[in-house]
């Protein structure tokens, strides 16, 4: 079962949202929250082994599996979407709209993503994911960890509130990831690792595509950013100052106003 939340009415365009790795479908919420007010139907969906969603049976989390779960939400919408994807949501769109089944996305939005990552972002972000096993024994823990993580973010005053969204306090009284161990398995990395799939999926994108970069980010390089935009001319580069590979945690106003110049631009959102 996957899960989701809704906003705006549902004879808007849809619009999914797709979250990365590691993260819940309530990373969207203030842009998703944006757009409906805009008359989109925005959806923002728990990826399969995250947040609320079922854990995989046997532990299939290759990036197809995350694809094939996508479309079918886009099947019982009964009409194209437009995809929004951080990370590994971004992937998920790009090989769903690049390979499995072109026609799916009415326009792609790719979140620091592109086929050609950066190996110290990458391995840092792997790291993280990695560093603690056996959770956390209170939230304020966890939101000195994640605060380490993102040093260039200011730590909140609240710093915990929302953490129970990704967190699971377990019988031990330990808090641990919202995620399933089993997702860092080698099906997801292989994809990740296939440089010549993705940029395949990537010549092959024909519908309105945006590429958002966050200007500090360690996993998308300028260089990487330019081989997505060779592969993909058509598409839009928008680059975020004063963020990172989280451009949406790190610059949700930033963020928030390029999608929706561009959605305007590609004549997907209501008249006024």
């Amino acid at each position: 079962m996957i899960m989701a939340d809704t906003w705006g009415v549902p004879d808007g365009r849809p619009i999914l949202f797709l979250h990365g790795g590691g993260q819940t479908r309530h990373a969207w919420n203030a842009t998703a929250q944006a757009l409906a007010l805009k008359g989109l139907y925005a959806i923002t969906l728990d990826a399969r082994g995250h947040g609320e969603s079922d854990w995989a049976p046997g532990g299939d989390y290759r990036l197809e599996s995350f694809a094939n779960d996508v479309l079918a939400v886009v099947q019982a919408l009964g009409m194209p979407s437009v995809l929004v994807g951080a990370s590994l949501g971004g992937l998920t769109a790009l090989l769903l709209e690049g390979e499995i089944a072109p026609g799916t996305a009415m326009a792609v939005v790719l979140v620091d993503i592109v086929p050609r990552l950066e190996v110290v972002g990458t391995t840092r972000i792997l790291d993280f994911m990695t560093r603690h096993p056996d959770g956390f024994a209170t939230l304020e823990e966890a939101a000195t960890a994640i605060a380490q993580y993102l040093p260039r973010r200011e730590r909140p005053a609240d710093a915990t509130t929302g953490l129970g969204k990704v967190l699971r306090e377990q019988p031990d009284g330990r808090w641990r990831w919202h995620w399933d161990p089993a997702f860092l398995s080698n099906g997801t990395l292989r994809a990740v690792a296939d440089v010549d799939r993705l940029r395949a999926c990537a010549r092959r994108l024909r519908c309105p595509t945006l590429l958002v970069r966050g200007r500090m980010s360690d996993v998308v390089s300028i260089e990487g950013a330019r081989q997505f935009l060779s592969d993909c001319p058509h598409a839009e580069l928008v680059d975020v100052s004063d963020a990172g590979h989280m451009v949406v945690g790190d610059r949700n106003d930033a963020f928030t106003s390029a999608v929706l110049h561009f959605l305007e631009r590609a004549r997907l959102t209501p008249d006024p």
